[in-house]
This record gives C-alpha cells, structure tokens and sequence, in this order.
C-alpha cells in the first residue's frame, strides 16, 4: 500500500498510502478560509548516523525513532508485534510488525474508533499508559491505562492489524501498568503497578501486585497479592517501581520491572521466584539496565534507559526492546523516549542487558533472524518520509490530539484540507492539527500551503508542538486586516513569554498564492522560514531556542511533534 517511492541521496522519499486512522472523506463543500496543504515533508539527519554506517549483518538504534515511548511486544511463530504509549494522541496504541526485531512496518493502532478511547480533556501526557501485549489460544490481548478517564482496561482480536474488540473494563485494579501473564497450565494473571498496603513511606513509593484472570469469563477473580513493596531495596527508598512484566524460563518465574522514575534515574530489575505468586527475590546485580551512573555529558548521550520487555526467539535467544532517550545536552531532549533494541544475555541463571559502564550502542549485532526487506516508512537512521496526500485515507504515522468528533479533514484532490474550526491548543477541545514524531535532533519539516485568512485572528500553518502550552506555530494568518507570516512561541500559561510573537512579516503575493513552510530543527535551536511564489527560503526567525520542546522544560512524557494546524475565530 504504498505508492510513489524513490530513492534520494542519503535517505528514502516515499508518498504514503494511509492505514486506518481516518475517518472517511466528506462531500462537504471546501470553504477558501479552509487552508490546502499540497504535501507534508520530513527529513531527518543526525551526524551520528553519518558517522556510524551500519555494516550488513548490524542495526542501528533506535529502532523507532522519536516519541514511541514504553515498548511491550509478543512473538508468535515468526512473527513479532509491539505496541507503544500514545497518552492522549489518537489513534491510540501504534502497533508494529517485524520477522527481525529491527525493521518494523507500523500496521496501524490497536484503538482506532472513538468508542474504544475517550481522551476529551485529557491533558497531553495523559490518556494511554504503557501498553502491554500479550497472546493466547488464538487471541491478542492488549492491556492499558487510560489516566483519568476509567482506569485499566484490556481489548482483544485475532488479527493484530485488527479489528481490535471494545474495551473490557477491570475496575478491580487500582494502580497502572497492566500486563498479562499466560501460564503454561492454562491459567492466566495479571500483575500491575499499584499502591502499597498502608500509607506510603516515603514519595515514590510503590508496588508491584498479583491478581488471578479468568480467561473464560474475562474478569479478576480471586484475591490480589502483593509481590514487590517499594522496589529492589525497601530501605534505600526506591521509587516509582512500574511497567511489571512476568514469563516463565526453565521452570522459574521471572518478573521484569521499571524503577527510578521516568527521567534520567530510570532504570530496570529483576526478580525471581519458584511460584508466579512468588515470593520474588531480587537479583543481586540491579540494576540489569541503567544509564543513570554515567556522565551526561558524554558524547552522543544515551539516557534514561529502562522499561523493558522480552522476547524468545525461535533459536533460544533473548532480546530486549526498551525506552531511552538521545540526548543533545546533559539530560535534555526534543525527540521524546524512543524504542531501543538490545540482546539480554543469561548469567547463573539472571537476565542481564547492560552492565558497568557499557553505553547503549547505536549499532550492534542483528538478531539471527532471516532479513526481510527495509520498511517502506523507515523508523531508524536517517531518512526522508514525503506525503502527497494522493490517497484516501491518512497515513499511519499522522496523529491527532483527544478523541475526534466531527469531521473536520479532507484527502482530495492531491491535498489535505484542514476544517479551520474555533478550536486552539488546550484540553477544553479538539483543535484542527494532524501531526507526525520528530525522529531526529537535527530535523526539518516543510508543507506547501494555500490559505485565504478570512478575518483578524484567523490563522493555518505549521507546528512543533511538546503539548498544549509549548510549541511554536509558523502561521500565515490576518492580522489588523493584513495577511502576515508570523511565528508564534507558547511557553506556558499566565507569563509574559505566552503566545509571544516572535517575528511577522507582510505577504505581498495574491490571496491564495501556494506559500511554503518550513521549521528546521537542529539540537535545542530552531529555524523558521518561508517561501513566496516558488521563490528562495526566507529566513523568518533563526536560532530559536528550541528546549522549550524538551521534557527538561514543558514536562510531561511525551515528545515533539511536527504537524499542521488551522485556527479560526469564533
């Protein structure tokens, strides 16, 4: 499903066919206050990839690069799917496919329909929570946490490029990060993260809990059991123990877990026990992945390592996908926490990723697994994606923000035309924005846009969005009864700096003359230029400080998005 492909020097140029996150065309008539978008480019281009060329029999990480946060993935047969965090995009849940554990074809998203996900009013970094997939006896089970909107939740299908069931609520667990554990004699469980019996000692402290499933009757029964309090270490205060995973090796019952928080204390254990109730103990050489003791100003930094799940291949290797972060300066990023993959070696009978000092390498070893052919949409390295929006439907990497309910897009024609709708950036509704991950810290986003601003404040263009208070928008709108290319820079409610504009100039083509945009990204700085008539790049604001897209400074646990948007006043 792929149309329009060709090489360019150094990366991939593709024109996409869109997988399952549309809602449909429209017969509505296209206003010309409507803004056209002829086509949506994206480039990435970091020197580490120009440096480091992966040979034939290697990999380069992250295997999917940019914000596709807390990996969980199953094998069956040759087959492998893995599924991520979308928090408050939607479609929620990306699901991936690969027979190699290194080239992944997204194949759409587990929750597609508005009735499977309400996100109204979720804050950005809300909504879905560390997914976890799963499969038995035939079926695919997905597992999550919506945060603030009901709690844990699970959907099934037989065909993980769906359709996927509607949700089947477990009100009966208190906590997030559910994941399921099949046993071999036809029971099932889940465990999650949760709160500990009593008041918390301390901030930070959680725990791990056991709960037994019933498959048949697709509930919790029994009662729940508390299998890790705190952490590895109860007396040294370990916190935010989350992202548990159970399986079976030779008879023992291993339980994976995140610690340290989701910043650059992440981390990732192990425990051990005869029992899937347990008692676990844990392994004396904790952490089995972390970044955290090393300097963070090493070059081409990787940090924030853990959350993790593992798989067996068909051989008796073991492999690890997991989160982490590349980051341009001590502990600061735009790209959001990326996928990683890494071998897990066996040690007197422990799981082990990392150890000492060793640094998450960039390329490393392919899994002994037979090659298959690159992915038409790359998702590692450096690479060039092109949208002709030639097709019906959007492609899969386009994200929108909460939960749709009208439609407010339309493919046609050659282009993509955004309904510019009373809707701005924030949780009260649903703004007119499609976006895709910046994958890269030295990026660049363009569009070819046709807009006709019909009154003062009416505005469409391009963004680079970490949530509803930080972004900036590269916008050509109308302004004191003029039409103007401006930039806007969000950085934060209630200060002086919000909704600043940073540089404007006047447009002295024909209303409706095609206008190019363009925001480059390189590192914590930021570029943002424009284009009349065919004409050269005009330069409208360089060397922006771009780490108001970082998690460092916006908060929250997602990453920049490169997107198009359109705004009109009530």
């Amino acid at each position: 499903m792929i149309s329009g492909f060709r090489r360019v020097t150094g990366a991939l140029a593709i024109a996409v066919t869109a997988l399952g996150c549309a809602t449909g065309r429209t017969t509505r008539e296209v206003a010309s206050s409507d803004p056209r978008f002829d086509w949506f480019e994206y480039t990435g281009s970091d020197s580490i990839y120009r440096r480091l060329t992966a040979a034939s029999d290697q990999y380069v990480n992250p295997v999917l690069a940019g914000f596709y946060p807390d990996p969980s993935m199953v094998r069956v047969g040759d087959d492998y799917y893995l599924v991520v965090s979308s928090f408050s995009y939607y479609p929620g849940v990306p699901i991936f496919h690969s027979r190699n554990l290194v080239d992944w074809t997204q194949i759409g998203h587990v929750l597609d329909r508005p009735s499977q996900l309400n996100l109204d009013g979720a804050g950005i970094s809300r909504g879905i929570f560390a997914p976890s997939i799963r499969y038995h006896a035939g079926t695919y089970y997905m597992i999550t946490t919506v945060a603030d909107h009901g709690g844990n939740f699970f959907v099934t299908a037989t065909d993980p490029a769906g359709p996927w069931s509607e949700p089947v609520w477990l009100p009966g667990i208190d906590g997030i990060d559910p994941s399921f554990f099949f046993d071999d004699d036809g029971r099932a469980y889940v465990v999650n993260n949760g709160p500990p019996i009593g008041a918390p000692l301390y901030e930070g402290h959680r725990a791990i809990w056991i709960q037994e499933f019933s498959v048949a009757e697709q509930k919790m029964i029994g009662p729940r059991s508390l299998i890790v309090n705190g952490g590895v270490d109860l007396t040294t205060k370990p916190i935010w123990i989350e992202a548990p995973h159970i399986f079976r090796r030779q008879g023992r019952y291993y339980l994976i877990c995140a610690e340290g928080g989701t910043a650059d204390q992440h981390s990732e254990v192990v425990f051990r026990g005869a029992s899937v109730l347990g008692p676990y103990v844990q392994y004396a050489g904790n952490p089995i992945l972390t970044q955290r003791h090393l300097s963070p100003q090493r070059p081409n930094a990787i940090g924030t390592a853990g959350h993790a799940d593992f798989v067996e291949t068909p051989s008796g290797d073991w492999w690890a996908v997991f989160l982490a972060t590349r980051d341009y300066t001590d502990n600061v990023y735009n790209t959001g926490r990326e996928t990683f993959l890494l071998p897990v070696e066996w040690q007197n009978g422990w799981p082990v990723i990392l150890i000492g000092d060793a640094t998450i390498p960039y390329v490393h070893r392919r899994p002994a697994l037979p090659r298959q052919p690159a992915p038409a949409i790359p998702t590692s390295g450096n690479f060039t994606v092109r949208d002709e929006f030639d097709t019906p439907r959007l492609a899969p990497y386009w994200e929108m923000i909460r939960t749709p309910r009208e439609q407010w897009y339309e493919l046609g024609s050659g282009a993509l035309t955004l309904r510019a709708r009373p809707f701005g950036f924030g949780p009260a509704g649903q703004p007119s924005f499609i976006g895709r991950r910046q994958q890269h810290m030295y990026a660049s986003a363009s569009t070819t846009m046709r807009f006709v601003p019909a009154k003062d404040g009416d505005k469409a263009g391009i963004v680079a969005l970490q949530n509803d208070e930080y972004y900036f928008l590269l916008a050509v709108a109308r302004v004191g009864g003029r039409t103007v290319v401006q930039l806007e820079k969000h950085v934060g409610k209630g200060t002086a700096a919000a909704g600043a504009i940073v540089a404007s100039a006047p447009l002295g083509a024909a209303p409706g003359t095609p206008i190019r945009l363009r925001i480059q990204a390189r590192g914590p700085r930021y570029d943002f230029s424009y284009a009349e008539r065919g004409g050269d790049w005009t330069l409208l604001a360089g060397n922006v400080d771009g780490t108001i897209l970082s998690t460092r400074v916006a908060g929250g646990f997602v990453g920049t998005m490169l997107g198009l948007y359109a705004y009109a006043m009530p």
